[in-house]
């Protein structure tokens, strides 16, 4: 493999309609090549029935174990919703109560365990698995998602493992949020690679989408893809084609950088190859066949 490969994927499919509109546009015209679904989302119907409509869309499962809809109905787990079936937005307190109960881990295995399920109803190749606010490298969700991930066939899953002195030279607002994320989501990262080993499951080496979370502008994206050094690079956006007027996205401006001439032209520019979870599986197998 002599090109850096580089995964650009949307989160938050089937979310709403309208992300469901940015990414369709992304997609079609812009230099997007995955999503990651929401399999609760209010327009989870509609993001599944676009996809199976567009094969070159790879579509991953978002799951969602904080701020967000469960799948399972709230009474079956009362420890992890409210009465309505949604977790906590806290995603520190509900990380708090994954660690500390029993009762709130055997229910979010269940809970996992449908979200797969539903997922693999939806007929679709599971391309990858990340998660909402980035819950999936939590050590007890890592651990109940591992084997599901395997076990339906998942391309890969996401690490995060941005730049800090990358997004510190391009922006250096919210410096003590940047710092810490780097540490927090750096340790995670490392523990969750180590779970990895031995297992049919890809990782890129950088991904980017962390620090600038909800505000991957043109000129940012522009100065990752000019600097990359890493064979292989996932970075995430949060699309939409109306403003949601949350500070971390999703928004239009994620839409914009998307369909931007200017990292269209840096992507040709240095010779990269937009790929997939899928895609980088299949070139690390056929690696490990020509050795």
């Amino acid at each position: 493999m002599d090109k850096m490969r580089i995964i650009v994927n949307a989160d938050d499919f089937g979310r709403s309609a309208s992300i469901n509109a940015a990414i369709r546009r992304a997609h079609r015209e812009g230099v997007l090549t995955s999503a990651s679904l929401m399999v609760t989302g209010e327009a989870a119907e509609e993001a599944v029935a676009w996809a199976r409509e567009t094969p070159t869309l790879a579509v991953g499962l978002h799951v969602v174990v904080a701020d967000g809809q469960a799948a399972l109905p709230a009474r079956e787990i009362p420890h992890l919703v409210d009465g309505d079936g949604r977790f906590p937005k806290d995603a520190v307190r509900a990380g708090l109560r994954y660690f500390l109960s029993r009762t709130a881990q055997e229910e979010l295995a269940r809970e996992l365990a449908a979200q797969f399920a539903r997922f693999a109803a939806t007929g679709l190749p599971l391309s990858h698995v990340d998660g909402h606010l980035h819950m999936h490298v939590h050590p007890t969700v890592f651990n109940l998602l591992l084997p599901l991930a395997e076990r339906y066939g998942a391309g890969g899953i996401r690490l995060p493992r941005d730049d800090l002195r990358l997004a510190l030279a391009y922006d250096r607002s919210h410096l003590g949020t940047k710092v810490a994320w780097a540490i927090a989501f750096g340790l995670l990262g490392r523990w969750c690679w180590r779970r990895l080993r031995g297992r049919d499951l890809v990782i890129t080496a950088r991904v980017y989408g962390l620090l600038q979370t909800g505000n991957m502008q043109e000129a940012y994206v522009v100065r990752v893809l000019r600097q990359l050094r890493a064979p292989t690079a996932e970075l995430y956006f949060h699309p939409d084609t109306a403003p949601g007027g949350e500070v971390l996205g999703p928004n239009p401006g994620d839409l914009a950088t998307l369909l931007s001439p200017a990292v269209r032209q840096a992507i040709r520019q240095r010779g990269l190859c937009l790929a997939t979870y899928p895609a980088l599986k299949a070139d690390a197998q056929a690696s490990t066949l020509v050795r």
